[in-house]
């Protein structure tokens, strides 16, 4: 993707080689600012605060933290630490545990002299393969739109209802539920997007609108709650959202409030879908009520930051003083309201049918 006419991924080494640098998220929209990783610690507190979040940077931040951790000591004990550390950050996001199980395949095997290199080998293979992933889920999820498209008069725009932020930020690069918006932009497809603002980090405010403008995308940021409204009016011809963890049986967790999305998608007969990578299914749950949901500070239900006339950025109370608030993180879809499932293999229904359709492998 491009800032100010520059290519950047979410994530990449510095010249040194060993050091990892990040987009600084909670700077976002008001300021683009980066911060180098120097140390597992440096990756844990940058997924735990979110300066990087979405579940497939997560992962691969979490596997340059690992990288970083064995800098320091390459013993097992140490790996062992490190692992369970960077896993605690975010419990929801099946990513995390993936990735850094992968580089742990890796490394465990060689000698310690040998295991730097490799986990880094490995990390790197890890965004590559993000960036072809997340460019497949795009081209497959043109076709979709293409379809829609065909539909309507010339020149009348696809409109997309989106929930949180599932794009570049969210990813290495492109992005999963943002990745087909792109793509069909880039082809030329007329396409416009509704962009919740998803309360309470305002993600889709703050970072989903602040892409779609850099890319040239049209959209418009709406409040959570005005989707069905906009459904109702026939002014969404498809949902597209992305997710943290997919169950085996094809139940979505994802941020909180897409599962009212999808209702009020089913009630208008909307077409709901959930864009995901392969790392993003959890082949060993079968049920999405078993998902462990985050539960995080209430301070973010709480408090809003904003940026004033002066261009200083400082956060405010929004709600009466000496409330409580409880802010889970996530919530479930039910496999029964998805309409389909788009991977970088392809399109299927939510079921384990559906998903062993396009990962045979797993059934063995």
């Amino acid at each position: 993707m491009r800032i100010g006419g520059r290519h950047y991924q979410t994530i990449w080494l510095n010249a040194d080689g060993w050091s990892v640098e990040i987009i600084d998220q909670t700077r976002l929209p008001h300021r683009f600012e980066t911060v180098t990783l120097r140390s597992c610690e440096d990756a844990a507190r940058a997924i735990l605060t979110m300066q990087v979040r979405g579940a497939p940077l997560i992962g691969v931040t979490a596997a340059y933290g690992l990288c970083l951790g064995l800098r320091e000591d390459a013993s097992d004990e140490a790996m062992d630490r490190a692992i369970a550390d960077l896993a605690r950050q975010r419990p929801t996001a099946v990513n995390l545990r993936w990735a850094l199980e992968e580089v742990r395949a890796a490394v465990r095997n060689l000698p310690r002299e040998g295991r730097v290199e490799a986990a880094y080998r490995r990390t790197a293979e890890l965004c590559r393969d993000d960036v072809e992933t997340c460019r497949r889920i795009g081209a497959h999820g043109l076709d979709l739109i293409r379809s829609i498209a065909a539909t309507k008069q010339p020149g009348v725009p696809v409109n997309v209802l989106t929930h949180c932020n599932a794009g570049w930020l969210a990813c290495v690069d492109w992005g999963t539920a943002t990745s087909p918006v792109y793509h069909a932009h880039d082809a030329g497809i007329p396409v416009h997007v509704w962009v919740d603002e998803t309360r309470p980090r305002n993600q889709g405010a703050a970072l989903t609108a602040y892409e779609l403008g850099s890319h040239g995308v049209p959209h418009t940021i709406v409040v959570d709650n005005a989707g069905g409204h906009l459904m109702q009016s026939g002014k969404v011809d498809v949902c597209i959202v992305g997710t943290d963890r997919v169950t085996a049986n094809g139940d979505v967790a994802n941020k909180i409030g897409t599962y009212l999305k999808a209702l009020a998608a089913e009630d208008n007969a909307v077409p709901f879908y959930v864009a995901l990578p392969h790392s993003t299914i959890d082949w060993d749950l079968d049920d999405g009520l078993d998902i462990p949901i985050e539960e995080r500070s209430a301070d973010e239900v709480l408090k809003m930051p904003g940026r004033l006339p002066d261009g200083s950025v400082v956060t405010v109370e929004i709600a009466a003083p000496g409330s409580p608030a409880g802010n889970p993180a996530f919530d479930v879809t039910p496999a029964r309201l998805v309409t389909g499932l788009l991977t970088e293999r392809g399109l299927c229904p939510a079921s384990r049918e559906g998903l062993l359709s396009l990962y045979p492998e797993r059934g063995r």
